[in-house]
């Protein structure tokens, strides 16, 4: 039997009966048997982070209640949303195999222009904000740059641009060192009170379950068109309802509280849909995983491999760009401690841990989403529990770790798998 891939690439062949085997399967159990021969195949995807969310959550909730109060959570959501869009641009990176060690100095780089341009020039809010992105995405274009034309490599690149960009993020500040960004302010506010009405929420929530059921659906009727196994129709509205009771619980329960969800976790959420739908059903995402499996291969299948590279570079600056002015709003200040501390090595770790391959080719903006969930509940959780924030940076440390090592044996599995 002949097997023909999704993107049109050459045909291989695969063993009849496994490939019978797979392609009847029908229903609820079907669906389940298929998942576990991924597991089993080395195909972990979000398994060991949503174990490992669970195992932190249980832990801290038992150790103090006000954890998983609803108050607590929208604090959570506030502050994973910042790092979280940074961490976007970082799983761009990491999906062709390179990395950019500069997001946290362009992120504070961003929140400087803003407040300069904004406070200190008296321009438009909106204005500056595109601005600070339009200087991201030039920083991004310079790195790729480097990278495309005289090979530099982009630990190299990024790692001078951290210097360049925090200097400048100096320079602009001056002497002060700070600049109060406008209480009562839209931009303020966004970033520290705005949340959804309740009924925003719900609807939103059961969007979300029925674009997963749509777009799975779709998947599965192409892909029988093909003549490839795919999904039974019940198997795709039981994951779709699943999901959708659990994002409707969650609001619910949020909701509870004095406040609700935050306007900005909802534009994070947002951003990661739309990458996650770029990355996995458009021709530019197809090839971002092809050159990060195997850039010459990608380039003999005539893919343009600079381009490639240079969109991963810019949207991972933009994406900091981005995160940066949600961190301005978010403290209503622009600092020169902006970007600096943990926030580059959370971005990237975020990314890591909530299952992006450090060796490309492999991703999800969705790891993004988990991963900085992982190390804000972790931050939050020993705040409640007044502990030195030592223990959260040796945690998270372990955290990181442990997912390299997942990823490293889930990898040698799924080599093992296709040898056989």
């Amino acid at each position: 039997m002949i097997n023909t891939t999704d993107n049109g690439a050459a045909p291989t062949p695969l063993l009849d009966r496994s490939d019978e085997r797979v392609k009847h399967r029908q229903g609820i159990s079907g669906s389940i048997e298929a998942f576990w021969d991924r597991v089993r195949s080395g195909d972990l995807g979000s398994l060991p982070v949503i174990v490992g969310l669970v195992i932190i959550w249980t832990v801290f909730q038992t150790l103090n209640p006000v954890f998983l109060a609803p108050n607590n959570l929208v604090n959570l959501l506030f502050d994973c949303s910042t790092v979280g869009i940074i961490s976007l641009g970082i799983v761009c990176i990491l999906m062709v195999g390179e990395i950019d060690l500069s997001v946290g100095s362009v992120s504070g780089f961003a929140s400087a222009i803003v407040g300069v341009l904004w406070v200190n020039q008296g321009w438009p809010v909106g204005f500056a904000i595109i601005t600070a992105m339009f200087f991201g995405a030039v920083i991004g274009m310079l790195y790729a740059t480097l990278f495309n034309r005289f090979g530099m490599p982009s630990f190299v690149s990024t790692l001078a641009g951290l210097l360049a960009v925090l200097g400048l993020q100096l320079y602009l500040l001056g002497s002060t060192g700070s600049i109060n960004l406008p209480y009562g302010s839209m931009l303020v506010d966004f970033g520290q009170t705005m949340v959804m009405p309740d009924i925003v929420a719900y609807a939103l929530a059961a969007i979300a379950g029925l674009s997963i059921f749509v777009t799975g659906y779709r998947t599965a009727a192409r892909r029988r068109e093909a003549g490839l196994s795919s999904p039974s129709l019940g198997g795709l509205a039981f994951k779709a309802i699943a999901i959708t009771v659990l994002l409707e619980a969650i609001a619910f329960y949020i909701n509870r509280g004095d406040r609700g969800i935050p306007w900005m976790f909802g534009l994070f959420v947002g951003l990661a849909m739309a990458m996650n739908y770029a990355l996995t059903r458009t021709q530019w995402g197809r090839m971002m995983h092809a050159v990060g499996g195997n850039r010459e291969a990608a380039r003999r299948a005539g893919i343009n491999v600079r381009f490639i590279y240079t969109s991963a570079f810019v949207l991972c600056s933009i994406f900091a760009a981005t995160g940066g002015v949600l961190a301005a709003s978010r403290l209503a200040s622009a600092s020169q401690q902006a970007g600096t501390g943990d926030v580059n090595l959370n971005a990237i770790a975020a990314a890591v841990i909530g299952g992006t391959s450090l060796f490309g080719g492999r991703g999800s903006a969705y790891s993004a989403l988990l991963g900085i969930i992982v190390i804000q509940s972790i931050a939050s959780g020993l705040t409640l529990l007044d502990l030195s924030s030592s223990l959260r940076y040796m945690i998270t440390g372990a955290v990181l770790a442990i997912a390299v090592i997942v990823d490293s044996l889930a990898r040698r599995s799924r080599m093992s798998h296709g040898r056989a």
